[in-house]
């Protein structure tokens, strides 16, 4: 866990920066890190070994973004990428840490839950600026109701990736939801938003066979029609008799071995 006075400090920088550079919804990247004089590099560093680096040499910083990893330049992955990098300059400890050797330069990865106490951080700074809190609950309560949707026209409005922008929906937005990633037919990961009355799924690690991805897993699909009605008792732990038909929805994205699904009830 990041402690809350942490966490406090990250979103003040991100949202000092992000008010200075927001004259437009999508947040200029590369003016920051111009105005800071740290050079961007895209370039091939093959693909599944980092998405980017943060690296201090002869008293400079620069940044290292992959585009093998498809990192392509100001796409919504790469944006992600070039702000979490921007967090390991921006927040203090970090830039201190990498200045004076105690932080060594290491491989980012930005498609993964972050259990390391740095990245993690870096992933908070990154949603902080892309997503700045006021503008995004701004522009949340402008839909009446919650389905997909809403996150599909954010992610395009905020030029982030969906996945981010339902982790981001899951911290601040204004209906629970829950976020399921899995490869390979296997949980790597899942966000529940405060809220959302079941907390954890069926089964240990195995995708519950009750929900919409289990069928592209197994073979069943080749693709999802999304959104599909889903029982809690077929997918979640602690279901009491009297909520065993409760029905939510699940809207699941399929590529190759993983599936992310984003799970709400009406």
């Amino acid at each position: 866990m990041i402690d809350s006075s942490s966490l406090s400090k990250i979103k003040k920088i991100a949202g000092s920066i992000s008010g200075n550079f927001n004259t437009e919804k999508i947040i200029p990247l590369h003016l920051i890190a111009e105005s800071e004089d740290i050079e961007v590099f895209y370039d091939h560093y093959d693909k599944g070994t980092f998405d980017g680096m943060t690296v201090y040499d002869d008293n400079e910083f620069y940044i290292h973004i992959n585009i093998d990893n498809h990192n392509r330049f100001n796409s919504p992955r790469s944006r992600f990428t070039l702000a979490h990098e921007l967090g390991h300059y921006f927040i203090d400890t970090h830039r201190v840490g990498l200045k004076l050797g105690i932080l060594e330069p290491h491989p980012s990865k930005i498609d993964k839950v972050q259990f390391d106490k740095i990245e993690r951080e870096a992933d908070y700074f990154a949603a902080c600026l892309l997503m700045p809190e006021e503008s995004f609950q701004r522009d949340l309560w402008k839909r009446k109701k919650f389905s997909f949707k809403v996150i599909d026209e954010l992610s395009k409005e905020y030029n982030v990736s969906k996945t981010s922008c339902a982790l981001r929906f899951a911290e601040i937005g204004n209906h629970p939801i829950k976020i399921v990633y899995a490869e390979n037919g296997f949980v790597k990961w899942q966000k529940n938003s405060q809220g959302f009355p079941f907390w954890n799924l069926l089964n240990d690690k195995k995708v519950p066979e009750g929900l919409a991805m289990a069928d592209y897993f197994n073979n069943v699909k080749t693709s999802i029609e999304n959104p599909e009605e889903i029982f809690a008792i077929d997918c979640f732990e602690g279901v009491k008799s009297e909520d065993s038909r409760r029905i939510f929805y699940e809207h699941c994205i399929v590529y190759e071995n993983c599936a992310l699904s984003i799970i709400w009830e009406d």
